[in-house]
């Protein structure tokens, strides 16, 4: 019984890792903004040579 749960748990895991891979290489196909770079410009003031 125990080993059942054990067997399951573990394919259930193998099939979740095969999905997120399938995910990271067909998702930005289906799903580009989800992918997509921000396109906001982010504007910081640098001081150099402060002493």
């Amino acid at each position: 019984m125990l080993w059942k749960l054990f067997k399951a748990l573990f394919i259930l895991a193998i099939l979740a890792g095969l999905g997120l891979v399938a995910y990271a290489y067909v998702g930005p196909l289906f799903f580009p903004n989800d992918f997509a770079a921000p396109t906001t410009e982010i504007v910081q003031p640098v001081t150099l040579n402060a002493q």
